[in-house]
């Protein structure tokens, strides 16, 4: 039983930072490329940032480029997402994502390519 477990959101106002982490349980870490979605009420879930489990190659979303960056310890089991710039429209439940792949300098986007979802962490930023 793979099982992602998300921490460290919280409320904070607008241009403050935040970092949420993300551990992976039951598997071995290395194998699997990590994903964060986010999710606003009334809202679909979007993407925000995937890293590849081999070279640790990072995509994002345009609307948090150059504001979030995501990372991965793979000795600890973690991947993190550190928020920068926070604005009220990053203001979310924050899911993090896992996917095994084969290929390991690919990075998934979509929802359906990553197979084990945690529960999430809520982000409010306010104003």
């Amino acid at each position: 039983q793979v099982q992602p477990i998300e921490s460290g959101g919280g409320s904070v106002q607008a241009g403050m930072s935040l970092r949420l982490s993300c551990a992976l349980f039951g598997r071995t870490f290395n194998d699997y490329a990590m994903g964060w979605f986010r999710q606003a009420p009334g809202k679909d879930r979007e993407f925000v940032a995937a890293i590849t489990w081999g070279a640790g190659t990072t995509f994002y979303a345009d609307s948090v480029k150059g504001r979030f960056t995501i990372s991965r310890d793979n000795a600890k089991s973690t991947v993190y997402l550190q928020m920068n710039s926070l604005k009220p429209e990053d203001s979310a439940s924050y899911h993090c994502a896992a996917a095994r792949l084969s290929n390991n300098t690919y990075i998934p986007r979509r929802e359906n390519e990553f197979g084990y979802w945690g529960q999430g962490t809520q982000v409010t930023v306010s104003s």
